[in-house]
């Protein structure tokens, strides 16, 4: 009798934990399954993903063809040239106030724009050195310097505007170049900006040049 009764409690204890454990291993996969589909309708999954890749794709900075480079690599030079002749007027005496003025802000503008441009060339792994039988527009010879080094006062301040106007106009041609033909934002961005800043500093000087 008890053993009819042990086999019987054996038996449904058996079946009770048989159902225990389809149930419990239905839910496990139910919530496997569920997480599972949960996570590939979740919209942020997929820009989460698309968003990683593309903060791993080049940035506005590192794209860039020829004509960046050509421009970056010319106007540095042309950049320290029109800050070393700034630095030439304003150690002078008796210059007007304008002209020392207009030479302080010229270097004040340029001498970052010379920092920025060489940070460029790293990250683009481009050499600082323009290619050789390639000129910059508006670039004076060591005669132009000489002469501005050793002339004074009023002379010196009409020179000094006469070569910076030509200079100027040299950096506008290539900065346009640069606007018609380059790639990168940054570049483009800067070259819009020279020829914004650098012809109205142009007039500027034309004005002062005809009041010397």
């Amino acid at each position: 009798m008890m053993n009819k009764k042990f086999l019987a409690l054996s038996t449904t204890a058996v079946a009770a934990a048989l159902a225990l454990a389809g149930c419990s291993t239905g839910t496990g996969s139910t919530a496997t399954s569920s997480s599972a589909a949960a996570s590939s309708s979740m919209p942020g999954m997929d820009h989460g993903s698309s968003g990683m890749m593309s903060s791993s794709s080049p940035t506005a900075s590192t794209e860039h063809n020829a004509a960046d480079t050509m421009f970056t690599q010319g106007m540095i030079p042309h950049h320290e040239q029109a800050v070393e002749m700034s630095e030439m007027i304003l150690q002078k005496k008796d210059i007007p106030a304008a002209v020392t003025d207009l030479a302080t802000r010229i270097k004040a503008a340029q001498a970052p724009e010379i920092d920025t441009m060489t940070g460029w060339l790293k990250s683009w792994n481009e050499s600082a050195t323009m290619s050789a039988g390639h000129s910059m527009d508006g670039m004076m010879g060591d005669d132009d310097l000489k002469k501005l080094d050793v002339t004074q006062g009023t002379e010196a301040a009409k020179l000094f505007l006469t070569q910076m106007i030509a200079h100027h106009e040299g950096a506008v041609m290539m900065a346009k170049t640069e606007t018609a033909q380059g790639q990168n934002a940054d570049a483009i961005k800067l070259s819009k900006n020279i020829v914004t800043a650098q012809e109205a500093e142009i007039q500027e000087m034309k004005n002062l040049l005809a009041t010397l």
